[in-house]
């Protein structure tokens, strides 16, 4: 640090520097105070500017050091397992950013992943594939009452019986979306007393578990009671211009295993209503005059209605598409 240089007295009180002046001591003459005061003010100013001097050079030379640190140091390496590009910044660097061969991430290989899990599934699957097509025949068992929620004069009770129990026949077929079929079906029930036919449109809810496949069943359509036979014959129905039709709507629980994927074996449990009517008929020949077929006669001569139920059990084979 350079010395301070303090002006001497005499300067400072504006008088020359003469020996043979004499010096007085009086009001007007300068006191030591007034000396040393202003030398230490600029004493201190001087170490202050010298302090804020030294602490900027410190600082530099600590920035000036870091830099030459981090630019010495080696660039960190990319977390995909690939070089740094142009586009990374500290080591940082966007996934796939490198060529297919230089980084871990290949988008074709991860598709390729993907189909094998897809084909691994497929396998432990039952392997069917898609249906498009399906067509079955079913036969078993149907129990019907022309009355059981109404009934009103359909048929007389003294020669035709209103409930009746036997074989059914069926056969459907129509298309299938996934899970969805939509087709038709005709079921035909030959009882002893007569026949009653159905054709339905039809649709159905499947739930593929493997070779095993549950299914809800809904049905509507054209219903139709003839073919009269036994006691009724009578009064031959059979031959009179008697018509019984109307419609049914029938739900059905099923459940199918497949064999193949072509070919399947189940069974189906359905519930039906029918409402049924007739016109009336003009005449009922009689040529005993039995007094029975006269009562019979009057029932004819007006209309007639019912809504019955039935209640079927069938095996089902099918085909499929």
């Amino acid at each position: 640090m350079r010395a301070l240089q303090v002006p001497a007295a005499d300067s400072l009180s504006g008088r020359g520097s003469d020996p043979a002046q004499p010096q007085r001591v009086g009001t007007n003459e300068i006191s030591p105070r007034s000396v040393v005061l202003p030398a230490v003010v600029q004493l201190l100013v001087y170490a202050s500017m010298e302090s804020r001097i030294s602490c900027a050079a410190f600082a530099f030379a600590g920035l000036m050091s870091a830099s030459f640190a981090w630019a010495q140091s080696p660039p960190a390496s990319d977390p995909y397992g690939g070089s740094n590009s142009t586009l990374s910044s500290g080591g940082l660097a966007p996934p796939g950013s490198g060529s297919t061969g230089q980084s871990g991430y290949d988008p074709r290989q991860q598709d390729s992943a993907t189909q094998q899990s897809l084909n691994t599934a497929d396998q432990k699957d039952s392997g069917r594939g898609l249906e498009f097509v399906w067509a079955n025949a079913e036969a078993g068992f149907q129990y019907l009452s022309l009355n059981t929620f109404h009934a009103n004069n359909l048929v007389d009770s003294q020669f035709v019986k209103t409930t009746q129990g036997g074989p059914l026949y069926g056969f459907g077929a129509g298309l299938r979306l996934i899970f969805l079929t939509l087709g038709a079906r005709f079921r035909l029930g030959d009882f002893s007393a007569w026949q009653l036919w159905t054709l339905d449109a039809e649709a159905g809810l499947h739930m593929p578990i493997g070779r095993v496949e549950p299914y809800f069943n809904f049905g509507a359509g054209y219903a139709s009671v003839g073919a009269f036979g036994g006691a009724s014959s009578a009064i031959n129905l059979q031959n009179s211009s008697i018509n019984i039709h109307g419609w049914n709507a029938r739900v059905g629980f099923g459940m199918d295993f497949y064999i193949t994927r072509a070919i399947s074996v189940g069974a189906l449990m359905t519930g039906e209503m029918l409402y049924l009517k007739r016109s009336r008929t003009l005449t009922i020949a009689n040529p005993t005059n039995d007094p029975r077929v006269a009562e019979a006669a009057k029932v004819y001569a007006n209309d007639g209605s019912s809504i019955g139920g039935a209640a079927t059990l069938t095996g089902v084979v099918g085909l499929h598409f």
